[in-house]
């Protein structure tokens, strides 16, 4: 009935020569449901098929999800969510914005901050599981994905259409989103990892320096507004700046065990040290600035498994790969097999951190595959993780091991080296023999490994090698690039190998 529903506003949307969005509560019910209304709509046309082909190849392999896009897309119908890269997102967007693509079928990651040519919204799911099992969506988000239809730029109203499936969900639809009111809105300041981060970042740049500037600023945010009791709020933030002052990112003046006035107190200056400034420039929770000290410090000598956990253990790293029943076996099999190499004891199986620490550890193994050059359809297959997740947590791995590598250099720690090394096998996603090939500009994971394939494995068989070699490797004009970049200088009859007769009709399809 619900599909049926759904096929009909389809149509009807084309009858009018408009499209549409339909809203739905998750990746894979976006991809089905896409699926199931390209099966039964009639678009075609030689720009969608140009479009799928696009989509096809946006990764140097294609996995099962691009295959599933690019066949939907031939019809004029896509799915989006979070789990594509970022180019497939942005040939979707522009598509849909030039009227080529009809009918996008997404989860509410689409709901806010884009304005497309959407005439009406189909809002199948309202419900999604949450931690108290399925339940409502708030009404800010209902409002946000209804607010999608008729924007603007585009049209002078829209329609945004909820399905139900019996009449008493449709008396509770109308109740709770077209009749109730928004939920409030609540300041982020109350969230302890924001509050940290934004009071170290207020000292280190100076703007207040001492603790009655800090209550003074503080009092006048939205966050004590809502709080509505000063006392408290002063509590909260004594106990971050004893945290702060414990971690040795800020010397706060006035702090002894002797008895001190009142007035003392509240002037007692605070100043960030030169690990604080730069714990607040890099933008890390200051309990993640800690949490990676502390483990570097352990050892002298960290594996790969255990720097990568490290970064996983980070509040910046969630949402981590949950570890399924299936799966849980398997995991604690692996987590015997380093626990030695690890960084923290693994926790009792009853504590309330042991599930965040298996959580981690399946990150971890899932980025140790990445860089022993495991491609995204592997990873996919094995972890589950879409590209465009993939790509998430590789930019917060950097980010991550990119902070391990300055915290390391102002506490003099001897692994620096080790760390760089590990972070850009993270970036490219390559074992260790690839590094040196990786300096060349425009040679990444894929060309390094098909160039030590062939015998060329560091700079000095680069100079060696005939360009003509390179060339049937890596393709005419990178070959030129790559023997310049090591100081050769190529003859012009050489940089022409087009021409050659040995190179004529050799087409190479190049990736990065």
């Amino acid at each position: 009935m619900v599909e049926d529903a759904i096929f009909k506003l389809a149509v009807d949307t084309l009858n009018k020569n408009k499209q549409c969005f339909v809203f739905v509560n998750s990746k894979r019910s976006a991809e089905k449901e896409a699926e199931e209304l390209s099966k039964k709509l009639k678009l075609q046309s030689k720009e969608l098929d140009e479009l799928s082909e696009k989509l096809l190849h946006a990764l140097s392999r294609p996995t099962v999800q691009c295959e599933r896009l690019a066949k939907c897309a031939k019809k004029g119908v896509v799915f989006h969510h979070a789990g594509l890269c970022a180019e497939q997102r942005e040939l979707i967007e522009d598509s849909f914005r030039h009227g080529l693509i009809k009918i996008i079928c997404c989860t509410p990651t689409l709901a806010a901050g884009v304005d497309l040519p959407a005439f009406r919204t189909i809002i199948r799911d309202l419900k999604r599981y949450g931690h108290e099992g399925y339940e409502w969506i708030p009404v800010l988000e209902f409002l946000q994905m209804a607010g999608r239809a008729g924007r603007p730029s585009f049209d002078n109203y829209g329609e945004a259409i909820c399905i139900a499936g019996t009449e008493a969900e449709m008396e509770e639809i109308i109740d709770r989103y077209f009749n109730g009111y928004p939920e409030s809105i609540y300041s982020k300041l109350a969230v302890e990892p924001v509050l940290r981060t934004y009071l170290l970042s207020l000292i280190a740049s100076g703007f207040v320096r001492n603790k009655k500037q800090i209550l003074d600023f503080f009092e006048k945010t939205f966050w004590a507004h809502q709080f509505k009791d000063m006392q408290k709020l002063e509590s909260i933030i004594e106990k971050m700046l004893a945290l702060l002052t414990n971690f040795k990112f800020i010397i706060r003046s006035n702090k002894s065990d002797d008895f001190v006035s009142a007035s003392d107190i509240v002037n007692e200056t605070v100043a960030a040290t030169l690990l604080g400034h730069r714990v607040a420039e890099l933008y890390i929770d200051p309990i993640t600035a800690n949490h990676l000290i502390e483990c570097m410090k352990k050892k002298e000598e960290i594996s790969n498994i255990a720097f990568l956990h490290m970064i996983c253990r980070a509040n910046e790293m969630r949402p981590l790969l949950k570890v399924k029943n299936k799966d849980l076996d398997l995991v604690n099999q692996e987590i015997v097999k380093v626990s030695d190499e690890l960084l923290e004891a693994e926790p009792p199986m009853f504590d309330y951190d042991y599930a965040d620490f298996i959580n981690a550890f399946k990150t971890s193994l899932m980025l140790l595959d990445w860089i022993e050059e495991h491609d995204e359809e592997d990873l996919f297959e094995k972890f589950g993780i879409r590209p465009g997740e993939l790509r998430v947590k590789l930019d917060n791995a950097d980010w991550l091991l990119y902070s391990s590598v300055e915290l390391a250099r102002i506490e003099k720690l001897k692994i620096l080296p080790e760390i760089n090394k590990i972070r850009t096998r993270v970036m490219y996603g390559v074992k260790p023999e690839l590094l040196t090939l990786l300096r060349l500009k425009d040679i990444g994971r894929v060309r390094a490994r098909k160039l030590y394939n062939n015998g060329i494995k560091d700079l000095g068989d680069i100079k060696k090698a005939d360009v003509k070699k390179l060339a049937s490797i890596i393709g005419s004009k990178l070959a030129v690039s790559v023997k310049t970049q090591v100081g050769q200088k190529i003859e012009e009859e050489v940089k022409e190998v087009k021409e050659s007769k040995l190179y004529k009709g050799q087409t190479t399809l190049e990736h990065h």
